[in-house]
């Protein structure tokens, strides 16, 4: 049995060690997806009572689906514009709602991209690097998706809504789902038709439907649920999933990828045996950045991005056409 000293020894190597994976993970979220030629055109608050008189029909001008695209750190901006947004064309999420955009009048689906800071803060960076805290940034991107979210439902209570994200913005949308789907949400459940996401950082396995790897971990705000550290804070998992919209909600999850799939386990004191080769995976084999390519994620033959585009055209077609009024 180790002594009381080499108790706290090894606590304090595994803090280190942890301290040493938190930078490096919050290096990963500021890593900007890879250069990729443009994706062709053509795709080569309280929850509103559900029990509510619903209307028969909705204005004219009243998309049949509204989706919400929030990107991933360093994938947007508050200034942003939210139809053509241009502040990274090499945006992760573009490649999937550009082609949907092209191909989709206004009227069947209004393409929207949450526009936010989109930025994350290395607690340990000397000297400061700058950026907005994780705090700062999510708690934009979440209070511009719901506002745009909630001026569409007031004038079209039947439109239907397909919410997705990338990292960061996986997050953000995934937490959304959450409230909504526990009935404190911004619109009511029945008007989720799909909710889609990519490496989000609450990921926790059987809380969503999924496709391609479907790695045995959880994302790392589980896994160091309750860590903070000068700017960072990490919130742990979802209480209750994504409730009554589970059924609706896709995740995707690379097995490489250190920001959806980390062990429970990984922070507890004492488990270096778990931590150190976790640490090695960070600095060797990261795949976070490469969901446009199948290096580490592929659903017959199919990048994650191609995936995903696919998915949310499929959801769109079978949505209902609200009658105009």
């Amino acid at each position: 049995r180790p002594s009381t000293g080499l108790s706290w020894v090894i606590v304090g190597v595994v803090v280190i060690v942890a301290l040493v994976l938190l930078a490096i993970l919050v290096g990963t979220w500021l890593r900007p997806g890879p250069e990729l030629p443009p994706v062709s055109p053509d795709g080569s608050s309280s929850s509103p009572s559900a029990t509510a008189a619903r209307p028969t029909s909705q204005p004219a001008d009243c998309p049949d689906v509204q989706v919400i695209s929030v990107p991933g750190t360093l994938e947007s901006s508050s200034k942003d514009d939210p139809y053509r947004p241009t502040f990274n064309p090499n945006s992760l999420m573009l490649k999937i709602t550009a082609p949907l955009a092209a191909a989709l009048p206004d009227a069947r689906a209004d393409i929207w991209t949450t526009p936010y800071v989109a930025q994350l803060s290395n607690p340990v960076a000397i000297p400061p690097d700058g950026q907005a805290s994780y705090e700062t940034s999510r708690t934009e991107g979440y209070d511009k998706s719901v506002a745009q979210m909630k001026k569409v439902y007031d004038k079209c209570k039947l439109t239907g809504f397909v919410l997705m994200g990338f990292s960061q913005g996986a997050v953000i949308a995934g937490d959304i789902a959450g409230e909504i789907g526990a009935g404190k949400g911004v619109v009511p459940a029945e008007n989720i038709l799909g909710v889609g996401l990519i490496s989000d950082g609450r990921r926790e396995p059987g809380d969503a439907r999924t496709a391609g790897p479907n790695p045995p971990g959880v994302g790392v705000e589980v896994a160091y649920g309750g860590f903070s550290f000068g700017s960072l804070s990490l919130r742990g998992k979802r209480e209750g999933g994504f409730g009554a919209v589970k059924d609706r909600t896709v995740s995707l999850c690379g097995n490489k990828d250190p920001i959806c799939n980390q062990p429970k386990d990984i922070f507890q004191a004492g488990n270096i045996a778990t931590t150190l080769p976790e640490l090695q995976k960070v600095l060797t084999g990261n795949s976070h950045a490469l969901y446009a390519t199948t290096t580490d994620w592929s659903s017959n033959g199919q990048t994650a991005t191609q995936w995903m585009q696919a998915w949310a055209r499929g959801v769109i077609d079978k949505a209902p056409k609200p009658p105009h009024s």
